[in-house]
């Protein structure tokens, strides 16, 4: 096994991969929290706490946090996504146990000062609004709105201004108390790492953690998903997704669905590249993929272009899929395609951060942890009746349309009823 996994009195799982050649490690706490397991009362915490956590202990204050990690020399982040929260933290391997100390005190001992909290609000309202200045990744937020109108995925990350805005020091210790517990935690290190001193260190700076069962996730189904939806904006670009629901998370099929979505838009020979961008010059970017959850999934295609070219954009994806449901990838594609995501597979393993992130994606979503080895094998094992398959699954659907653009409703009228 290329990893070794113990998991401690209180529950928590601690994972280590060693990397010889290395003298860095990079480290992450990991919660199987995100904005997923909100409500529509509380949208947006699994974000706010996680700017919270670095804001003072009763150790520590922000600043001093800042000053412990920057006097040791170590990179520390964190990030939020729709199923899981991750604290992080790239350093000199010398310093693994001032680390550990400082992320385990910030991950059990944050006060959530309501004068922090106050503070730090509007802080999230600015990222609010800057997210919505950045129409290329808004669009999403439009997109998963209409494919997820009941659901808890189809709510921004980050929240709203008014939900946001009320957030006060009860709602951080609830919040706290029902998520950042022992079985929703996984510890991942990559690097020039001691397993036995690692999970000597979680033992002693999390013990406090309180104990708890792991967050359970259903099967989505939503019974109505929507077919368009737009935003009138002032821009020089139209932002387009065109996506249809895709592979869920840890699906057999993940492998081929992996070269599908590069075949189709990952990459400066894909069809998509190729036709839109470097035959007609009407997108900069155009690419597409698979954006996958528990018991969901999303197959998504993002351009941007100008609001004149909307039309030709969507007409020439549609021409595209249909191309590859009528005839296939071919033989060549296949071949030319595996390689890439092989060589790109391997060339991000000699970074530690890549390889924490890939084991912790891997552990906090219950999948399969899989050697380098065994991820080449899985791709080359993939046929073309398997990618016939996915496309068949994938690209026969409805597709759900959403744009941001300088165009009213009216004047995209004729884009409510393209499909493929």
């Amino acid at each position: 096994m290329f990893y070794r996994k113990t998991v401690l009195d209180n529950g928590i799982t601690v994972l280590s991969e060693r990397m010889d050649a290395v003298r860095s490690v990079s480290l992450g706490i990991w919660f199987k929290v995100g904005s997923r397991d909100e409500t529509d009362m509380n949208q947006g915490i699994s974000h706010f706490m996680e700017h919270m956590m670095f804001k003072g202990t009763n150790k520590r204050d922000a600043l001093r946090i800042s000053q412990d990690f920057e006097s040791i020399g170590a990179e520390q982040n964190a990030f939020t996504s729709k199923e899981y929260t991750c604290y992080y933290a790239r350093f000199v391997d010398d310093k693994l146990a001032h680390i550990m100390e400082i992320l385990g005190d910030m991950v059990t001992g944050s006060v959530f000062s309501q004068e922090c909290i106050d503070s730090e609000r509007e802080v999230v309202i600015e990222e609010i609004a800057r997210s919505e200045d950045t129409p290329d990744d808004y669009v999403y937020e439009l997109f998963f709105r209409e494919v997820y109108p009941t659901h808890a995925l189809g709510r921004p990350i980050i929240g709203t201004r008014e939900v946001v805005g009320a957030f006060n020091h009860a709602d951080c210790i609830a919040y706290r108390d029902s998520h950042y517990h022992s079985g929703n935690c996984i510890v991942v290190a990559t690097g020039s790492v001691d397993h036995d001193e690692l999970v000597a260190l979680c033992s002693e700076h999390l013990s406090a953690m309180p104990t708890g069962q792991v967050n359970h996730r259903e099967t989505v189904v939503e019974k109505e998903r929507g077919s368009f939806t737009f935003l009138t904006k002032d821009t020089e670009q139209a932002h387009i997704i065109y996506g249809m629901p895709g592979l869920t998370l840890g699906e057999a099929d993940r492998f081929a669905g992996s070269i599908f979505d590069t075949a189709l838009g990952g990459g400066m020979s894909s069809r998509l590249f190729q036709e839109v961008r470097e035959k007609r010059g009407l997108a900069y970017a155009i690419y597409a993929t698979t954006l996958p959850y528990v018991g969901t999934g999303q197959f998504v295609t993002y351009a941007g272009t100008r609001p004149a070219n909307i039309e030709k954009v969507l007409a020439i994806i549609q021409s595209e899929f249909k191309n590859v449901l009528e005839t296939g990838i071919t033989k060549d594609e296949l071949e030319r395609i595996r390689e890439y995501v092989i060589g790109h597979i391997v060339l991000s393993t000699e970074s530690t951060s890549q390889r924490m992130l890939r084991l912790g994606k891997s552990a906090i979503s219950g999948n399969e942890m899989l050697s380098l080895d065994e991820l080449i094998e899985r791709y080359r094992s993939v046929t073309l009746e398997d990618l016939r398959r996915v496309a068949e699954r994938v690209l026969s659907q409805t597709p759900t349309i959403a744009i941001i653009s300088p165009k009213t409703e009216a004047e995209l009228a004729s884009i409510r009823s393209m499909q493929v």
